[in-house]
């Protein structure tokens, strides 16, 4: 493994340590508005997405920019899709907003992360 990857590594194993996957952190959203918050597991066993979901997207992304394959279970959209929460007038609230699901891992555990410069950040927008 090259030394940004382990770290990275690291840091998603030692920050999965203090948070969980359920959406309802600080931020604008309206905490059991998210799809995921009615769920008991995310696509793969919670333990499994909580130290590999990196891979997962890594891989679906090679697969959809080198070979064009899209819509499998792993996809960036599907993540967006399920774990956005609405704010107090339903409108969706961004996954990468402070304190929402994606930011609040990746912002403690310092690993940046550029998904959102090209891909929506919630769900249906283009």
């Amino acid at each position: 493994m090259t030394g940004k990857r382990s770290i990275t590594l690291l840091a998603i194993l030692v920050s999965s340590l203090f948070f969980g996957l359920g959406t309802a952190h600080a931020g604008e959203g309206v905490e059991g508005t998210a799809k995921a918050d009615k769920l008991t597991s995310c696509v793969e066993p919670t333990p499994v997405m909580r130290r590999r979901h990196f891979e997962f997207i890594e891989h679906q992304r090679d697969l959809t920019v080198h070979q064009g394959i899209r819509g499998s279970k792993h996809s960036l959209a599907g993540c967006v899709d399920c774990h956005a929460r609405r704010d107090a007038s339903g409108k969706p609230v961004p996954v990468n907003a402070e304190g929402e699901f994606c930011n609040t891992c990746h912002e403690y555990a310092a690993v940046e992360f550029d998904c959102f410069m090209c891909h929506s950040t919630v769900p249906g927008e283009k």
